[in-house]
């Protein structure tokens, strides 16, 4: 009798699916709410998740959207929607409502840059030998937290409010499942942008590394390929303008007093897995 409680109460939790899932300028979402058994006799209302600052409490409140409340219709559409946002249903149904159920909190994310809130993923960096990519969360709030889905890996940062800058860091030695959407949010009610971030985009091959600030004429200017896992007798190449320019198993590429002539695009190729191209400026004073 148990299990089958159990399954009778599975069967009438909502799901809420929202679609697109990413927010394309001028696009509409729709939100749809389904019920597995009974599926018909419901009233539905529409919600939109607001991020909850007590830690030991849901991560959301729900606030009803404008003609939301206890329509005969599963579908919900919203126009205008430019940001990230999250959205509940709920379902009713009975004499007083007695049977009433929430979905869990979907969203709709935008990749686009706010002021008010933004979410910045850092280049790869090293610290003790490992590499890492640091999420950093910053806008008109004091309050922040990094949020992810699918919520199956959650990094130790995600879901801690953090005061001022809030910083995220995905360690490569953690795991690949730390894959997935990423995007910030305040106690102000402020959602950031959101990126889809695969660490094997960062991590698959290696890394030219190149000084970020223009180089001075003359001076001397070491340029490196990197790759996560060294190989033993590594075959690095190194391109200038997809060009071939040093082919051995030295992972440097050094200038004893660089040109304006080396200015331009590098990448390198180590043990045939080739890494991303990147600019090298050079400053004549």
């Amino acid at each position: 009798n148990k299990i089958k409680t159990l399954l009778s109460t599975d069967k009438l939790n909502p799901v809420l699916i929202v679609s697109p899932s990413w927010l394309s300028p001028g696009a509409s979402v729709t939100l749809s709410c389904d019920v597995e058994y009974p599926s018909e006799g419901w009233l539905f209302s529409w919600y939109k998740a607001v991020p909850y600052y007590k830690i030991t409490e849901e991560p959301y409140t729900y606030e009803l959207l404008p003609d939301g409340s206890k329509t005969a219709q599963s579908l919900h559409i919203i126009n205008g929607q430019t940001s990230t946002a999250g959205y509940v249903c709920r379902v009713e149904r009975g004499s007083n409502f007695y049977h009433n159920y929430y979905s869990k909190p979907k969203f709709v994310w935008s990749a686009d840059l706010y002021s008010a809130a933004s979410l910045t993923v850092g280049p790869v960096e090293q610290r003790l030998g490992f590499d890492f990519v640091r999420l950093t969360c910053t806008g008109n709030s004091t309050w922040w937290r990094v949020r992810k889905f699918p919520e199956n890996s959650v990094p130790y940062c995600s879901d801690v409010w953090n005061l001022g800058e809030s910083v995220c860091t995905l360690y490569t030695v953690i795991s690949y499942s730390d894959d997935g959407v990423y995007w910030c949010e305040s106690m102000s009610k402020q959602f950031s942008n959101a990126v889809n971030i695969t660490l094997q985009d960062f991590y698959s091959g290696p890394l030219m590394v190149i000084p970020d600030d223009p180089v001075k004429k003359g001076t001397f200017v070491s340029l490196s390929c990197n790759l996560r896992i060294k190989k033993i007798f590594p075959f690095v190449a190194f391109y200038h303008n997809n060009k071939l320019i040093q082919n051995d198993s030295r992972e440097e590429l050094n200038f004893l007093a660089v040109s304006k002539s080396d200015e331009g695009s590098y990448k390198c190729q180590y043990s045939g897995k080739e890494s991303p191209s990147r600019w090298m400026s050079v400053k004549c004073e």
